[in-house]
């Protein structure tokens, strides 16, 4: 049974890869999730993400944006001062923010998730090449999601970043084609076949 090399690194990993990377997300929560981490990873490893996991769901109302978007200076450094939390302020910040910015796309489209779905018409992509590993940082997808987010006041939120995000949310399918969660996922959900979008470099 072949899998993702980068799910052989820990057992974090293979269960993180096993049951959630890239299974289509259409809960709001989830999702919030989801991008918060990707958030929260700029200039860390994932295996650093996933070893925290916890500790932010902790500091962060397990990723309930409605709390989250009413956080004050007190929790901002609650939230510092949590031991095992990584020390950056100005992450902390960032993720309330996007908290407050995620409520106001739950008002223009109903929800956070159709939002980011209608980009893809409410299906996984999958891109040419990817199944065969040739897989990139970012994209065009990943650029215009990305410049719309931060013009809508969103925080880390880059073309890498929100590339990352697709991958892990589902809207883009990029698992290997010899790995059982590629076809698992594609027989599950509805899916789009693409040419290569302005590719820029390789993950």
């Amino acid at each position: 049974m072949g899998y993702c090399d980068w799910a052989q690194n820990s057992e974090a990993d293979r269960f993180y890869h096993d049951h959630e990377w890239g299974v289509p997300v259409h809960d709001d929560r989830q999702m919030f999730e989801h991008l918060t981490l990707e958030c929260l990873q700029c200039g860390l490893s994932w295996a650093l993400m996933l070893k925290k996991r916890e500790i932010f769901r902790r500091c962060f109302d397990n990723f309930e944006y409605d709390k989250i978007a009413a956080y004050n200076e007190q929790d901002v450094q609650r939230i510092l001062h949590t031991e095992g939390m990584i020390r950056s302020e100005q992450k902390i910040r960032a993720v309330i923010q996007n908290a407050r910015c995620y409520q106001k796309i739950r008002a223009e489209f109903g929800s956070f998730c159709a939002y980011l779905w209608g980009y893809t018409d409410g299906k996984t992509v999958l891109y040419d090449g990817h199944a065969d590993g040739r897989i990139p940082v970012s994209n065009g997808l990943s650029d215009r999601i990305g410049r719309d987010l931060k013009k809508r006041g969103f925080r880390f939120v880059g073309a890498v970043t929100i590339y990352s995000h697709l991958q892990a949310c589902g809207v883009i399918n990029d698992h290997a084609g010899d790995c059982p969660c590629y076809q698992k996922i594609n027989a599950a959900h509805p899916t789009v076949k693409r040419a290569p979008d302005r590719e820029v470099g390789q993950a």
